[in-house]
């Protein structure tokens, strides 16, 4: 995929998945806007890209925050073609009888109204250039409830109704949306998953993990033509045909 000229916003984009996405779509010639918390990590992620990338520190489950942001990503780049909604978190991991109820709700606000307010702040500037791409990081866990999981499960089951939501509404304004659940990825949150000891991905041996390279480059590949047939749907990154697709195998 030849990104020259277009803009791609990551949130969640200090590590991980999120990380790595920049990085390909940087090397592909997309301007890259970098959001998360962690001010300090983007700002040295964006130094190591160079121009193409801009840090916004921006907490996602505060709409001004997330607004603001894309505006600051046009004002620089002049466009914005692709949202990545990558951010999210796990802990604390928890079963429900033990769970806190504030901690539980503050992973609804990142996991599910992050979301909700990055495509909210993203789809008028999008329909007023005519389209763009909204790619949402999903997970398995959005089928299946896992032990202790109970925020993510909840949040990543809703997460993927949004994205079907953003199809039926948008689709024919040429806003493309697509999940992608890329299975279990070494990063952080494997770590934060593997202390908790609660079910079987804890379990997992490190190497059972897909490096977050993978997904980053199944993301680039979302934004061709080829991933069309996955409009309101998701991708698993499970799928040896689409590891195959995306390079990967």
């Amino acid at each position: 995929m030849d990104m020259q000229g277009k803009t791609v916003l990551i949130t969640g984009a200090s590590r991980g998945i999120g990380a790595e996405a920049a990085r390909v779509f940087a090397k592909a010639g997309a301007n890259v806007a970098l959001l998360a918390r962690s001010q300090d990590a983007i700002g040295d992620l964006a130094g190591e890209i160079g121009a193409q990338a801009i840090a916004i520190p921006c907490n996602v489950a505060r709409y001004g925050e997330m607004s603001s942001a894309v505006e600051t990503t046009v004002r620089a780049f002049g466009s914005l073609d692709v949202l990545i909604n990558n951010a999210g978190v796990i802990e604390p991991i928890s079963r429900l009888v033990d769970a806190d109820p504030d901690e539980w709700g503050q992973v609804i606000d990142i996991n599910l109204k992050g979301v909700f307010n990055g495509i909210r702040a993203a789809l008028p500037v999008m329909k007023a250039a005519g389209g763009g791409s909204v790619l949402t990081i999903s997970s398995g866990a959005a089928h299946n409830a896992i032990e202790g999981w109970s925020h993510y499960c909840a949040s990543k089951a809703a997460v993927n109704m949004l994205n079907r939501s953003v199809h039926k509404e948008e689709g024919e304004n040429g806003i493309r949306a697509i999940g992608l659940s890329p299975g279990t990825v070494a990063t952080q949150m494997q770590r934060e998953i593997k202390q908790s000891g609660i079910n079987p991905v804890s379990k997992l041996a490190w190497e059972d993990h897909i490096p977050a390279d993978w997904p980053a480059r199944c993301l680039l590949w979302m934004c061709g033509p080829e991933a069309d047939r996955f409009l309101g749907d998701e991708i698993s990154l499970r799928d040896e045909d689409i590891r195959r697709a995306v390079g990967l195998i």
